[in-house]
């Protein structure tokens, strides 16, 4: 289902809808969550460097003792080795940690996952229907330059004043670099930093999916009474169900409890195209029942075993 952004009167809720007429709610996260989230991750990078460099010092033994000195004298061969591959697992810590996370299918690092939000992208038509390396990459790319280039700059040009050098204005102008990125979520109501805006993505809350309880276990609508029964229901195959996950699984069920004609015409003929079978006029309802059932049936024995699929992109 390809999502297109539409406001939403609450403050920080916003809702999507699909190609299918359905719109469903979301919740843009709280900039405290984010800056959470942020601080989380630098801190198990930062640790698991440390624990790294300790493991490596244990390692090497006493041959990394040159380390500290090695970048003002020519050291070693296996010290100057060791050097480089400290820098390449810093290298790959810094980007690697971000870029595979959020390009996973919960599109979240193990701050956000922990704080209950996720990255998404936003905007109209196909491009929007899911997250690519290059979004990720971009937005990743420009944090640094956000948050903390102009941090680095700031040490330094503050331990070169404490050691006496002048730096003149150039502190301030880190600071107000600094600044002005620091507060750009402030001052729009999606809470975009700059990353966001470049590559086309909001951070949005992303609680834990819980499966919904079975429709015969709900007081049934007069809809649902006039229902076919299950003998006469389509059955389907394994590949067909596989296609969607429990967030159209929840969508279905709400769809069903409407009971909008129109709509549940719509999603019938979606469905039908996309698992590859013919969408019989008149049919909707029996069809989506019957497809209803046998993927919560599929999503539960799944789960038994282990295995969740959380919605379409997993």
């Amino acid at each position: 289902m390809t999502a297109a952004a539409v406001p939403f009167t609450n403050k920080r809720r916003r809702e999507i809808t699909t190609p299918e007429g359905l719109t469903l709610p979301l919740t843009i996260a709280s900039r405290s969550a984010r800056a959470g989230a942020l601080i989380l991750d630098v801190m198990i990078i930062l640790f698991a460097l440390i624990a790294f460099h300790i493991a490596l010092i244990a390692v090497a033994g006493g041959l990394i003792d040159n380390m500290g000195s090695a970048f003002s004298a020519a050291p070693s061969g296996a010290a100057e080795f060791l050097q480089i591959l400290l820098i390449i697992v810093v290298f790959l810590s810094w980007y690697g940690y971000f870029l595979v996370q959020e390009l996973g299918p919960r599109g979240a690092t193990l701050g956000k996952r922990i704080l209950g939000i996720r990255i998404a992208a936003r905007g109209q038509g196909q491009a929007a229907a899911r997250l690519t390396p290059e979004v990720v990459i971009a937005r990743n790319l420009l944090r640094d330059i956000e948050v903390f280039y102009p941090l680095v700059f700031i040490l330094v040009t503050a331990m070169s004043a404490y050691a006496g050098e002048n730096s003149g204005a150039m502190i301030w102008v880190a600071a107000g670099w600094f600044a002005l990125f620091l507060l750009l979520p402030l001052f729009n109501r999606d809470a975009l930093r700059a990353g966001d805006i470049i590559a086309g993505t909001w951070v949005v809350e992303a609680p834990r999916l819980q499966l919904a309880r079975a429709l015969s276990a709900r007081p049934a609508s007069a809809a649902e009474k006039t229902a076919v029964a299950p003998a006469a229901r389509p059955a389907f195959t394994p590949d067909e169900l596989g296609v969607y996950g429990e967030r159209e699984l929840q969508v279905l069920e709400r769809l069903l409890r409407e009971d909008e004609p129109a709509a549940l015409a719509t999603v019938h003929t979606t469905i039908a195209t996309k698992i590859g079978r013919p969408a019989v006029p008149g049919d909707a309802r029996a069809f989506l029942e019957a497809f209803y059932a046998a993927l919560r049936a599929k999503l539960e024995q799944d789960m038994r075993f282990g295995k969740r699929k959380a919605d379409k992109h997993s």
